[in-house]
């Protein structure tokens, strides 16, 4: 898992104010470019945690560029995974 805008503004975000920028987050990423539905994103305390399965490295950065953009002042985790669905790069020996 890794840690991105960690920094701490020092004054609590009230609950319904992280909330929606939450939801707007959540709103961001399903209608966008990357069309990303398979990421949660929830709130853990004063921070965020993203969660979730990406088909790229490329599409991960872009998620959490907007996160970041999206919740700036508050730390945002991230445990994206990145499964690229490339073809093989040699054949498949049977035995």
């Amino acid at each position: 898992m890794s840690s991105h805008g960690s920094q701490d503004t020092g004054g609590a975000q009230p609950a319904q104010n992280l909330d929606y920028r939450i939801a707007h987050l959540q709103d961001r990423l399903a209608s966008g470019e990357l069309g990303e539905l398979g990421v949660r994103v929830e709130a853990r305390g004063r921070t965020v945690l993203l969660t979730g399965t990406v088909p790229s490295a490329p599409c991960r950065d872009e998620i959490l560029r907007t996160a970041l953009e999206e919740l700036a002042g508050i730390p945002v985790h991230s445990d994206l995974v990145v499964t690229e669905a490339s073809s093989p790069d040699h054949a498949e020996e049977l035995t």
